[in-house]
């Protein structure tokens, strides 16, 4: 009964994303079928997100028979959500005409987001498929550094002079200018084009047409020059709660706009690859291939593997030791164990402090000193534990007092190396999250066997 309660959770768990197993079952067999109908009655009623999810669940094979049985289903919504990898081969499997039908309606941030990992004759083909007006927006915002404020704006802004009132703006906005699909702000500009404040459509609405826009702009207004990093931006919105916000030149003019949409998808991206690197794996996906996939991680599994040559090294120097006492062996992994998952935890938080501003140099000693005092107490509780199971396990006193000094020594460092390690990198300019992992570990590791077997060869040898 409980199995039967747990599956019917996940089926509505999947339902709420419009996307099933039975649903990739239904267009798998459509596509094998040819029946492009079936297809169109299955993939037209979805979000385009839900579609892309789709098209990323099926195999290579099944993708490009999809393009083929799907004629004219693929548009620019879905290619915006597919993931990286997936936008070569989809667009590759458009016919031009579909492409330039695909790419028309969308935002120039989203054709932007679209283009910029194509190769150049991709970029070209999209690029033809714009009118005049959006390919120079389009080519202007890929002229910006890659992760840059620039690059992610849409150069679609509903802007009106600083002086006007509320009635004069209602006018412009019902009037034939062509407004952005979502926007949340009006932009009030001073005669040079430079914003200097917004008003929310929302106040817009509910003031009288008599009232001047300057009386009721949001105290939350703020800029972003084209070449700020899009970290910055991202962690600005979800600090100070934007909505949106002007992007501005060197001259301080206005150019384009950053939506709340755009930029919680920036700091997802940032979140999602520290994770990644963390964990050595780069920012590959389940899309990639085996080469790809293998071409990503093997440079992290050779670090790994030198600072395993490394412990092993330590281990070396005290072989006279662990033959005279086969005890060692048996208790040492848990020394270099413990200090690495101490070491870890203290990395993570460190990485996701320092990703998120509230690591600084302003408290960093205070987070280093909490670390080491939070290993130490760890150390003590754990030595306790340890100092008795090497007592009991192997009826000798001293080799317990050896493993608890050992464990204290190991976790304290493990507290020390896992916050001063990513401090460090960033300091240098190394981003913490991808190399901090090989270091920390190399550092329990070595200092673990060495403190474990070091004593021991003095007190026990």
């Amino acid at each position: 009964m409980s199995d039967q309660i747990l599956e019917h959770e996940d089926d509505e768990e999947e339902e709420a994303f419009g996307v099933t197993d039975r649903l990739v079952e239904e267009v798998i067999e459509a596509v094998e079928a040819s029946d492009s109908e079936a297809l169109d009655a299955l993939l037209d009623p979805l979000h385009p997100a839900d579609v892309a999810h789709v098209i990323e669940l099926i195999d290579p094979r099944e993708r490009r028979d999809l393009l083929s049985v799907w004629k004219g289903g693929m548009d620019g919504d879905i290619l915006s959500e597919l993931d990286e990898g997936l936008r070569e081969e989809i667009i590759d499997g458009l016919e031009p005409a579909e492409l330039a039908e695909a790419v028309r309606e969308l935002e120039s941030d989203d054709v932007v987001d679209l283009v910029e990992y194509l190769d150049e004759e991709q970029q070209e083909a999209v690029l033809d498929a714009l009118d005049a007006t959006e390919r120079v927006a389009v080519e202007k915002a890929l002229a910006y550094p890659e992760e840059s404020a620039g690059r992610h704006m849409q150069s679609e802004v509903v802007w009106v002079p600083e002086h006007w009132s509320v009635g004069e703006a209602i006018d412009y906005l019902r009037s034939d200018v062509e407004l952005p699909d979502q926007f949340y702000h009006v932009v009030m500009v001073d005669p040079k084009i430079k914003p200097v404040g917004y008003v929310t459509l929302g106040r817009v609405l509910s003031s009288k047409r008599t009232a001047k826009l300057r009386d009721i702009t949001e105290d939350s207004f703020r800029t972003f020059h084209v070449e700020d990093t899009a970290a910055d931006v991202a962690h600005a919105f979800n600090h100070y709660h934007l909505i949106s916000a002007p992007v501005v030149d060197n001259d301080d003019r206005l150019v384009g706009m950053i939506t709340i949409d755009d930029a919680m998808t920036l700091l997802d991206e940032e979140h999602e690859e520290d994770i990644l690197r963390l964990a050595g794996v780069g920012e590959g996906s389940l899309s990639d291939t085996v080469i790809e996939t293998t071409k990503q991680r093997l440079p992290w599994l050779a670090v790994n593997l030198v600072t395993a040559v490394i412990a092993s090294g330590v281990i070396a120097l005290f072989e006279e030791a662990i033959a005279g006492l086969v005890a060692l062996a048996v208790l040492m992994p848990i020394v270099a164990s413990m200090g690495g998952n101490a070491g870890t935890q203290s990395l993570t938080v460190a990485v996701r402090a320092i990703a998120t501003r509230d690591l600084t140099s302003s408290n960093v000693w205070r987070v280093i000193r909490k670390e080491a005092l939070v290993g130490l107490v760890n150390g003590l509780i754990f030595a306790v534990a340890m100092g008795l199971v090497g007592w009991v396990w192997f009826g000798t006193p001293m080799l317990g007092v050896v493993i608890a000094v050992a464990m204290v020594i190991n976790l304290i460092i493990a507290g020390l190396a896992g916050t001063m390690i990513p401090v460090l990198l960033e300091k240098f300019g190394i981003d913490p999250a991808l190399a901090s992992g090989a270091f920390v570990t190399t550092v329990t590791d070595v200092v673990g066997f060495f403190a474990f077997l070091g004593l021991a060869a003095l007190v026990l040898i």
